[in-house]
């Protein structure tokens, strides 16, 4: 489920973590012995940078899971985002990797489940960039 918060009203939302299991990054997962890395995260954001073919998911998996999450945001992936937020990292869950939090255009913000969000049904909609 998303929720929806207004940025005036101020939020505690990070919780004190040790270095071995905070995750600041999408590209991080719970261990650092199996670091994962996304299609679209591997690819630096440089300026002006536009996607060179698209297509649809035809099944779930992480990857469509977390473009599904940037998309609801009015994003089309991760590249975007960094580039329209200037950050370096999103913030993501340690356990699944999935994106936590997104900030919206009008600056409102996207809170996500640390489970699978995109229903199958919801699937073919997730548009894949290739860069």
């Amino acid at each position: 489920m998303v929720t929806q918060e207004v940025p005036h009203i101020p939020r505690c939302l990070e919780e004190a973590h040790s270095l071995d299991e905070f995750s600041t990054s999408c590209e991080e997962v719970l261990n650092t012995g199996n670091v994962k890395k996304s299609e679209v995260s591997g690819v630096m954001a440089k300026d002006g940078m536009k996607p060179k073919s698209i297509h649809r998911a035809k099944k779930w998996s992480d990857d469509v899971e977390n473009l599904y999450r940037f998309q609801q945001a009015g994003y089309r992936d991760e590249v975007e985002y960094k580039q329209v937020n200037q950050v370096d990292t999103v913030e993501c869950w340690p356990e699944t990797g999935f994106v936590k939090k997104l900030q919206r255009r009008d600056n409102t913000f996207y809170y996500y489940n640390k489970q699978r969000e995109c229903e199958d049904k919801e699937v073919h909609k997730v548009k894949v960039y290739v860069y």
